[in-house]
């Protein structure tokens, strides 16, 4: 086989909730946006669901349409985009939540659902999305008056523990929440790490469930073991790849590995990025092209029949670290090219 095997390991997923769920001082959702973060969201739902999940978070209504497919009846699940134009149906049909983040969302939603569940989505400083404390002080008594589910907001910075806007934040939350009897949501992962003060009522863990910072108790659950499909000799002065950018300053061995950018392993992680052999660190040399990567394997002993880019060695931050982004990316991008294998 040619294509690159990931393996998501759906017992270290359910691992990472659970130690979340431990630390946080309320229930505990879970996020599943992107498609599971990219791992396959019918999967990870599932898996998650059995671990103890009872409330689901996801971007937009088609991806809760899919999930309510995936978990069936009862579940809870929240979209954060709110009710958008068109989102009707599929907010009705599907059950969903709808997070309403302006007056216009609110005005549609109870005229198209009136009595549909949803919750509000507030601006405690982010300048994303939510309802900001002057549009929320117009419109919290009808809001109340309609029973929303849940109220949240979003920290800006919660994964930078000194990092003066989270308190910031905190204040305006609870100043934008005082004396209300619904229950509330301000903290995704970072938050929960914050402690209990950003708990709340609900938590949404995100990336530390899928194995990434600033969770660093989690467990890896992506590995990605690339095949090789070549192994040369380079004498020194020779060049690898486009653009002639790495040259042999010695006798080197070379491994050219079938990835490249075409699935989803960043082009600009080339001149940062290893892989590694049976434990043992291999540099990428050149430039990453859309379907190889070349490796130095001189100082191995052996020729190896596969290298791995993700794994107990090295983490999706790691790869993140070399390719100058966050672990997010390098998750929702890995390809559909790779063979994929879920074990549990």
């Amino acid at each position: 086989m040619s294509t690159a095997d990931l393996t998501i390991d759906l017992g270290a997923l359910a691992q990472n909730w659970r130690a979340l769920d431990a630390m946080s001082r309320a229930e505990t959702g879970a996020v599943v946006k992107a498609n599971g973060y990219g791992l396959g969201v019918e999967r990870v739902a599932k898996v998650l669901a059995q671990a103890g999940a009872r409330r689901f978070f996801v971007a937009v209504a088609e991806e809760g349409a899919a999930l309510r497919q995936a978990l069936g009846p009862g579940p809870e699940i929240n979209v954060f985009s709110g009710h958008m134009e068109g989102d009707t149906a599929l907010i009705r049909d599907h059950a969903l939540v709808p997070m309403l983040n302006s007056i216009d969302q609110m005005l549609r939603h109870v005229e198209a659902l009136p009595g549909h569940a949803f919750g509000v989505q507030l601006d405690s400083g982010m300048n994303r999305l939510g309802m900001e404390p002057a549009e929320w002080a117009a419109l919290r008594d009808i809001a109340l008056g309609q029973g929303p589910r849940l109220i949240m907001s979003h920290l800006a910075c919660a994964d930078e523990p000194d990092h003066p806007m989270n308190a910031q934040q905190l204040r305006v939350f609870k100043e934008m929440t005082a004396d209300l009897d619904v229950p509330l949501s301000l903290a995704s992962t970072g938050g929960i790490l914050l402690g209990p003060a950003y708990h709340f009522d609900v938590t949404r863990p995100g990336i530390g469930v899928y194995g990434g910072r600033p969770f660093a108790e989690a467990r890896p659950v992506v590995h990605l073991d690339v095949p090789v499909i070549q192994i040369r000799e380079l004498e020194p002065g020779e060049t690898v790849g486009y653009g002639n950018t790495w040259g042999a300053q010695r006798r080197t061995r070379l491994a050219t590995i079938a990835a490249g950018y075409g699935d989803g392993l960043i082009r600009a992680m080339g001149p940062r990025a290893q892989v590694f052999a049976d434990g043992r660190r291999c540099p990428v040399v050149g430039r990453v092209s859309m379907d190889l990567i070349t490796v130095d394997i001189t100082d191995l002993d052996h020729d190896p029949a596969d290298v791995q880019l993700l794994g107990a060695d090295q983490g999706v931050d790691d790869l993140a670290d070399a390719a100058g982004t966050i672990g997010y990316e390098i998750l929702t991008s890995l390809g559909a090219r790779h063979a994929r294998r879920f074990i549990e």
